[in-house]
């Protein structure tokens, strides 16, 4: 059999002519009147709208007959192909004509139409030839026929062919064949019943199929058109023996369709072959063709006994739409003969498959400043469906920074719509989700991962802003002081941090002498070893900057504390040892009593707090129950009266020690005279102070003078930490001045240390603390009139009290109070050895955080002559 293509199928039985054709004879009988017959003739295919002809002047029918008597044409076939123009009275063509579908391959088409007038009602009977026009091409059903012919066949045995199918009629219809070139096979052809030729191979020369086994020829059927077409079909010949009869199915082509969701054993269809020889060689086997694809095996079942077909897989209209399947059916002869056939099966689709999201370019990282409307990736959409099954939508979730945009069909572009920070999201997992249009629609979804590249928009940030250290003095030079810490919230080397040390004065000294930061780990090491009495506190400005592009730093200030260590021995200020070394002379009057102050041993010590807590002991005496020295004040008194028997001669060794840890301790020898008749210090000064002195005028002088420079230098140390308290004010954001700053000296604890100036006329005692904070207080002193001697009296009033009660007590003194620290005023009083007079002075108070020393400050007697 052969197969040149799809062939349509167009005929319209004879029958139903018949009985069409029956039925409009009896209505016609209905009519008064029955006219003449008209004819037209036309060809097939012609275009819509074209005139047959003019149908009112072949009826004799005028043109307003047609309006007012409502001609109408009715069309026997059923299908209007005609129609009347009411304006000209024209038959015009309604609708294409295919002479082939109307009259198959009947020799004459004619189309009989009936045209009805009313008023006198009147019917008439036309018909239109339909012509032939050579719109088909001769065609074969099968492109390929196979023959098995036994090699003993006789000469002249003719082999019937497939004809070739033409619809055109006429001059246009099949003419002939003609067979390929060859020395075995000629082409002959045979009458049928119907006027047809069929196309016969006649053997001319004897079969070998040892020698040739196998023969292909070309078959082709030409019709008489003009021009001429054609159609052709290849015959291969296998040189057999025996068996003359091949099985011949039904129909040469079957067609079937099955939706794809059928279940497995769902009947396909049953075929049918005959074979016209008797016995075995009658016996019919069906089986698929040996070329039948392997998924065609896995899909489909036939019985080789009955020729059923049945389902054994799945069907699945994405995969294959259509199976072309080829059927033999083999006789059970020696040698056995087979025909064959093809059934077209066709899969209808259902909504099965859910939509797919594929990624057409991968994702590229963003940057975290990238701008809307950045492309990401590239997305398309697609469904195996078919129809609405096949119509995809996609979308985004809500507050997604990105959107899809689309950009041809099915294919999509992912863009940034808002701001990104990759602090907050690093990687965003971008949910796409794709929804088909189906009755029952599908979806499916696909995650993105979109990776944020990082941009250098966060300076690093230290874990507080200012640090506290506490550093023992007298320190290994490298030991570590502290570390910092900063962190970056950004990535990579946006966020490596190195610190360093901004520059910055400690004592007019760079900062970067006294300590050194490891730029890695913020690591601050000392340089060298501090010394608590010469630097207390001192801080500096470290920085931590990022290595990205641009970079970015921030600052945090650290606060170094000194920590006092006990390493300073209590120094004797008077009696002064620099001048009479450790023995100090003293005279008293034998007519002392007890509790008489000889003299006043003063102590200080450099240290602070503990370390500088003082206490005095008698550690040796010539008479030990003769004199007693004050714990805390340093004050040498009789312990009783003296005595005409005690030696006029006493040496006291006095021990000074402090409070630290080891102890660090000094001594000084006191050398007392005993002598009659000695008065009073202070009875002589009041009385002197009276009488005019010649040194009155140059110790006046003197005094102007160091009051004059005294002022000017505090002046000028006000105005220097004034400027320097704004600037720190505006650097670090504190002064050391302002009181909230301040706070950690709220502690009432005080530590005082105090310094016996000796140079120039003028006398007078610093009183110093640890702390950094400092204030500068204008007191008078008064000098005494003694030509030896000068007392300055230390006394520490409370809040309240009256100054000018104080400056009347000159020589009072407190052995047994106790010195309270709250916020409290210290005044020196000072007395000029020539006059009495009192002059102003300034001295230094500085508060510490330390408990008080169990202790009373009163009267210290100075030597103004020698300390």
């Amino acid at each position: 059999m052969c197969y040149n293509g799809p062939r349509m199928t167009k005929k319209i039985g004879y029958r139903d002519w018949r009985w069409q054709a029956l039925w409009w004879h009896h209505f016609f009988l209905l009519w008064t009147t029955i006219d003449g017959q008209t004819r037209y003739s036309i060809p097939e295919e012609l275009k819509q709208g074209s005139v047959v002809g003019n149908l009112a002047k072949d009826l004799g029918l005028g043109l307003s007959d047609i309006f007012y008597r409502k001609l109408r044409v009715a069309s026997e076939a059923g299908e209007q192909y005609f129609s009347v123009d009411a304006g000209k009275g024209e038959l015009v063509v309604n609708d294409r004509i295919d002479r082939e579908a109307l009259c198959g391959q009947s020799a004459s088409c004619v189309l009989p139409l009936q045209v009805v007038v009313e008023n006198p009602l009147q019917s008439h009977r036309i018909e239109v030839e339909i012509r032939d026009i050579n719109d088909n091409s001769p065609n074969f059903l099968t492109q390929e026929i196979n023959l098995k012919i036994p090699e003993s066949v006789a000469l002249g045995k003719r082999f019937p062919l497939e004809s070739a199918e033409d619809p055109d009629v006429g001059s246009n219809s099949l003419k002939t064949y003609s067979l390929s070139k060859n020395d075995y096979f000629s082409l002959k052809f045979k009458d049928t019943k119907n006027g047809k030729a069929v196309p016969e191979l006649v053997l001319e020369k004897p079969l070998d199929r040892e020698k040739n086994a196998l023969h292909h020829l070309l078959l082709t059927a030409l019709d008489g058109g003009n021009p001429v077409t054609s159609g052709t079909c290849k015959i291969t010949i296998t040189v057999i023996d025996n068996n003359d009869n091949f099985p011949v199915f039904n129909e040469n082509e079957y067609k079937v369709s099955l939706k794809e969701n059928s279940t497995k054993g769902t009947f396909v269809i049953k075929l049918t072959a005959t074979d016209a020889d008797d016995g075995l060689n009658g016996e019919v086997r069906y089986a698929f063709g040996s070329r039948t694809p392997d998924f065609v095996l896995s899909t489909f079942e036939i019985n080789d006994m009955t020729g059923e077909i049945v389902l054994k897989g799945i069907l699945d209209y994405e995969s294959y739409r259509s199976y072309l399947i080829d059927i033999t059916a083999k006789d059970k002869g020696v040698p056995e003969m087979e025909g064959h056939c093809r059934l077209q099966l066709d899969v209808e689709d259902i909504n099965d498959n859910a939509p797919e999201i594929v990624l057409t370019s991968k994702p590229s990282p963003v940057r975290e400043d990238a701008p809307s409307g950045t492309v990401v990736a590239l997305i398309s959409a697609r469904d195996l469906d078919s129809a609405n099954n096949g119509k995809v939508k996609l979308q985004l979730p809500k507050h997604s920074p990105f959107t899809l945009k689309p950009s041809f069909s099915n294919n999509y572009e992912l863009v940034t719509s808002g701001p990104l920070d990759r602090e907050s999201f690093s990687e965003y997992n971008v949910e796409i989700t794709a929804t088909d249009s189906g009755s029952l629609p599908l979806s499916s979804k696909k995650t993105i991962p979109v990776s944020i590249t990082d941009v250098n928009d966060n300076p690093p940030v230290f874990t507080q802003p200012s640090y506290n250290v506490y550093l023992k003095e007298n320190g290994v030079p490298g030991s570590i002081l502290y570390s910092v810490s900063a962190s970056d919230l950004d990535f990579g080397e946006n966020a490596k941090i190195s610190y360093s040390i901004l520059d910055s004065k400690v004592q007019d000294v760079s900062a970067s002498s006294y300590v050194y930061i490891n730029s890695d780990n913020g690591s601050i090491y000392s340089m060298h070893s501090f010394d608590y009495e010469k630097l207390k506190v001192f801080q500096i400005q470290v920085q931590a900057k990022d290595q990205g592009s641009p970079s970015l730093s921030s600052n945090a200030t650290v606060h170094v504390f000194i920590l006092d260590q006990n390493d300073n021995a209590p120094a004797v200020i008077y009696p002064s040892s620099a001048a009479l070394g450790s023995l100090s002379h003293q005279r008293m009057p034998r007519s002392a009593k007890a509790g008489h102050l000889v003299t006043k041993v003063t102590a200080v010590d450099a240290d602070s707090g503990h370390n500088a807590w003082i206490s005095y002991k008698l550690a040796e005496a010539t008479d030990a129950s003769l004199f007693t020295v004050n714990l805390y004040t340093g004050e040498v008194r009789t312990k009783r009266a003296v005595s005409e028997q005690d030696d006029s001669s006493q040496r006291l060794l006095i021990e000074i020690r402090d409070d630290g840890e080891p102890v660090q301790s000094s001594t000084v020898t006191v050398s007392i005279l005993l002598e009659d008749g000695l008065h009073e210090p202070i009875l002589d000064l009041r009385q002197k102070a009276v009488e005019p002195s010649k040194k009155t005028g140059r110790i006046t002088l003197y005094l102007i003078l160091s009051l004059a420079s005294v002022s000017v230098l505090s002046l000028l140390t006000f105005l220097i930490l004034a400027v320097k308290c704004i600037r720190s004010s505006r650097s670090s954001g504190s002064c050391c001045m302002r009181r909230t700053d301040c706070d950690d000296y709220k502690n009432p604890n005080r530590n005082l240390q105090i310094q016996l100036n000796t140079d120039g006329p003028i006398k007078y005692v610093e009183v110093l603390g640890g702390d950094m904070l400092s204030q500068s207080q204008s007191f008078r002193s008064c000098m005494s009139p003694m030509s030896e001697y000068s007392d300055f009296t230390l006394i520490k009033p409370s809040s309240t009290t009256d100054f000018k009660e104080v400056i009347s007590v000159l020589d009072a003194s407190l052995p047994d109070s106790t010195w309270t620290f709250e916020s409290q005023q210290v005044i020196l009083l000072l007395l000029d050895a020539s006059d009495g007079s009192c002059a102003p002075i300034t001295y230094r108070t500085v508060q510490r955080d330390l408990p008080p020393p169990p202790r009373s400050f009163s009267t210290v007697n100075v030597n103004n002559a020698k300390s």
